[in-house]
């Protein structure tokens, strides 16, 4: 399934570029601003760190990259997201000292993109792919592709809401749970899980003023054997055109998880955002 998805983001990839540059081809023949508002590409880059010292040591880094693409025919986007964090904590070695060491907490990366296709200015068919892998999560890691229709219902200068769904295909393998063996703690893989899939997405822009906006990005992947949701809000501010502040909240929840894990996880972050 790995290399499925892999597979898959990147014909999604070719397929986008390739309509990029015809685009990008066509309007050679017309003016410069026709070019910016029927193509091109947007995006951003998002990177946030913390790190502590003293009596408590620790670190964490998490790092977002976004592409969009809109225009008279196409509706893509990509995106990449790492997080990753560290933390002191007292181990005892096999010899009984207890010596301080950094220990990884969270270790996540995720992506994903997806293909549409318009059939009118507002509704189009849409591919996506998404691949998650969690050291720490529900699962370890989970890949969905999918097919479905899009409709763009609202798109004016301060509001953007559109809708997808479709059905789609999902393989995911459980986290690793411990078990005792001998007295000793073995964690024990689980088996790949697969099933068909209901995927949806609601995605919503609201442009407060003219330097603070809000997003809010709702996926859900429904199967029979588990439900899959996810919501990111941000809050951003801008400084300068390129540079802005974002407070983003994301919620992660699993309707079945091993004995032990939690259903519902959050992460909150405050990051540096370059517009490019």
């Amino acid at each position: 399934m790995k290399k499925t998805l892999m597979a898959a983001l990147l014909v999604t990839a070719c397929a986008s570029f390739a309509a990029h540059a015809q685009d990008a081809s066509s309007s050679d023949n017309g003016s410069s601003s026709s070019s910016a508002s029927n193509g091109g590409w947007t995006g951003s880059g998002e990177f946030g760190f913390a790190s502590a010292t003293g009596n408590t040591r620790s670190q964490n880094v998490n790092a977002k990259l976004g592409l969009n693409q809109e225009n008279e025919q196409w509706k893509n986007s990509f995106f990449l997201d790492v997080l990753r964090t560290k933390v002191q904590e007292k181990v005892v070695t096999p010899a009984g000292n207890t010596i301080d060491q950094f220990e990884t907490t969270a270790n996540r990366y995720d992506g994903g993109a997806s293909v549409g296709y318009k059939l009118d200015p507002r509704s189009y068919i849409v591919g996506a792919a998404r691949y998650d892998h969690d050291d720490f999560g529900a699962n370890l890691w989970q890949g969905v592709v999918s097919i479905g229709y899009g409709y763009i219902a609202v798109k004016d200068a301060r509001n953007e809401l559109s809708f997808e769904i479709g059905p789609g295909y999902k393989e995911y393998r459980p986290a690793e749970l411990p078990i005792v063996i001998d007295g000793v703690s073995v964690n024990q893989t689980q088996p790949v899980e697969h099933e068909a899939v209901a995927r949806g997405l609601v995605n919503y822009k609201l442009r407060l003023t003219d330097n603070t906006s809000l997003e809010d990005t709702f996926l859900t992947e429904a199967g029979s054997k588990n439900t899959y949701i996810q919501n990111d809000a941000g809050l951003a501010v801008s400084m300068t055109r390129k540079l802005a502040l974002k407070v983003g909240f994301q919620v992660r929840h699993n309707s079945t998880v091993l004995p032990g894990i939690k259903k519902t996880d959050t992460l909150t972050t405050t990051n540096l955002v370059y517009n490019f």
